[in-house]
């Protein structure tokens, strides 16, 4: 049986005591997902999305039996009835309309269209829109051009055409092209709900509106037209659906970090089920929870029964929300760092989000076995599988940021006390910042151990003193916090922290805050040193990075033609 944990010892006192447990919670009988059951987030076409590919599918399959059999004189016929009936409507007044509604079709439409999109998806940083967008044009031109040109059926035959022929019309590339960008327009940019029901709508009536015209003016054959609309709103629909879905990656203008996931609607009720299946804690809201000091996952505070005796009594359990989103983020995250600055240890990017979560659990169940001052865990969530975790622990109730709250010796001897624990036990927390230290009632507790490492280096545990010294002092001063630290640790090991620590070592809401503070505690705690130690250099040139550079600089020269040649050329 593992040892009950025992909290570290603090000012004034003789030796450690039990730390408390977590608040009440209720709990129920856990639930297993039967196999074939779908996940609570699975990510789904829909009725419409099958009914639109089967409709693809059909054209395909019919496109494939014209060209081997030959039979496309039967579908020439039936056009050419079709379109002498339009023939028949003509004026001067619905030609001038017919000329106008046709103009959405038109290459340069299309190309205003085209750059439209990409600024906008760019200025919003949505780029994951911005890749399937360009998938779905690279695919949807392509296929409908090589269809057109393998089944050459020419302009229509006894009708006078009166606009401008673009080709072979089998499917119509206008229209397959038209279609395409119009849906990812509405999956791209309009956010889910009632405005992209509209949205929808109004494709729906461009469509209609333009296909009217070609069919007026001779343009496109009835049967290219359908084959056109079929195929252009069938790949985009299928592509940001199953890419883009709302649920991992929603289109929203709200303000807010973009690792921040909406746990409404859907997402929140998969969440109160899988906490009950998973845990057998009886949830009974999930909110957000102090956003503005997490970048890399959504925080979460969690109402749950505190009785199952007692239905009014509640309490709180704290959750970390991971997404495939929060992984790629840190992907991209680190390989920036390794450009910039070089081997920064531990700086190898997580390749699964289940990975990444079961890895913070570990580093917070070995604190917590250390007797180190941090949440109860309580265990992991399968929201779906390999997309979505929540990696669930006590709430800290009632504390506050160690920049916002009232700092004495007790405190700043239990932040000392904490990095002199985990030397001892080697571990770094790699991550100390206000935001991750809170206290509550004379105590401290440290959060977030996502950054967390085992056997780290000595460079990486000195730089851990320093920011948890730098942060102590926020709201002290330096000469109060350094003879407080001479208590547990020597004058070698605090100027190896300060000769470690610098710039790109300090948190960003740590280096922040100093800033905000006029304040340059770093060289106050520096003269307080009765010597110093050379400074510890960090940026190392490696083959690894050469590497990433070398690559880097040629994939994005690869982008910038392939972006300039798609906008240079949508069609």
């Amino acid at each position: 049986m593992a040892p009950v944990p025992q909290a570290l010892p603090s000012a004034g006192t003789a030796g450690p005591s039990v730390r408390p447990g977590p608040p009440a919670i209720a709990r129920v009988r856990r639930r297993r997902r039967p196999s074939g059951e779908p996940p609570a987030l699975p990510r789904q076409l829909r009725a419409s999305g099958k009914w639109w590919l089967g409709l693809s599918v059909a054209v395909v399959l019919a496109w494939v039996v014209v060209v081997v059999t030959g039979t496309i004189r039967y579908f020439d016929v039936a056009d050419t009835r079709v379109l002498q009936a339009f023939a028949e409507l003509r004026s001067p007044l619905a030609t001038d309309v017919a000329q106008v509604a046709g103009l959405l079709a038109t290459e340069r439409a299309l190309h205003v269209m085209w750059l439209t999109n990409l600024v906008l998806l760019v200025a919003f940083r949505r780029w994951r829109h911005l890749f399937v967008w360009f998938g779905v044009v690279l695919v949807v031109v392509n296929v409908a051009a090589v269809m057109a040109t393998t089944l050459q059926r020419p302009r229509p035959f006894e009708v006078e055409l009166l606009g401008a022929w673009s080709g072979f019309s089998m499917p119509s590339l206008p229209m397959t092209v038209l279609a395409a960008f119009l849906v990812s327009t509405v999956y791209a940019l309009v956010p889910p709900g009632s405005k992209r029901t509209v949205g929808k709508w109004v494709v729906c009536g461009l469509l209609v509106i333009t296909a009217l015209s070609r069919l007026y003016l001779a343009q496109d054959h009835p049967s290219g037209i359908v084959a056109g609309v079929v195929l252009g709103v069938a790949a985009p629909l299928a592509a940001f659906r199953l890419l883009t879905p709302n649920s991992v990656y929603p289109v929203r203008y709200s303000r807010g970090r973009p690792a921040h996931l909406d746990v409404s609607g859907e997402r929140g009720d998969a969440i109160i089920r899988a906490l009950q299946d998973q845990l057998g804690l009886l949830a009974t809201a999930v909110k957000p929870f102090a956003l503005e000091g997490s970048g890399g996952s959504t925080p979460l505070r969690i109402t749950v029964k505190a009785h199952s005796s007692a239905p009014d009594d509640e309490s709180y359990v704290f959750g970390k929300l991971y997404a495939i989103t929060h992984v790629r983020s840190d992907r991209w995250y680190k390989l920036g760092r390794a450009l910039l600055y070089g081997r920064l240890e531990d700086e190898k990017p997580f390749h699964s989000v289940r990975r990444l979560v079961q890895y913070e659990d570990y580093i917070l169940r070995l604190f917590w076995e250390a007797s180190l001052p941090v949440p109860h865990p309580l265990g992991i969530v399968e929201i779906t599988p390999e997309r979505e975790y929540l990696l669930v622990t006590e709430f800290i109730a009632g504390a506050t940021e160690a920049g916002e709250a009232e700092i004495d010796d007790s405190i700043i001897d239990q932040g000392l006390a904490a990095v002199r624990r985990m030397w001892d036990i080697g571990m770094a927390h790699r991550d100390i910042k206000p935001a991750n230290l809170l206290v509550r009632g004379g105590d401290l507790f440290l959060i977030d151990s996502a950054f967390a490492e085992v056997r780290p280096s000595p460079w990486r545990q000195a730089v851990d003193l320093a920011n948890m010294m730098l942060v102590l002092a926020l709201r002290t001063d330096a000469q109060r916090v350094y003879a407080r630290a001479r208590r547990q640790f020597s004058d070698e090991e605090i100027a190896e922290a300060f000769a470690a620590t610098r710039g790109l070592t300090m948190p960003s809401q740590l280096r922040r805050m100093l800033r905000q503070q006029g304040r340059d505690l770093h060289a106050d705690f520096l003269r307080l040193l009765p010597f110093q130690l050379p400074p510890v250099h960090i940026q190392r040139w490696t083959w690894r990075r050469a590497g990433l550079t070398v690559f880097t600089v040629a994939a994005a020269a690869v982008a910038a033609v392939v972006t300039v040649g798609l906008i240079g050329s949508p069609l």
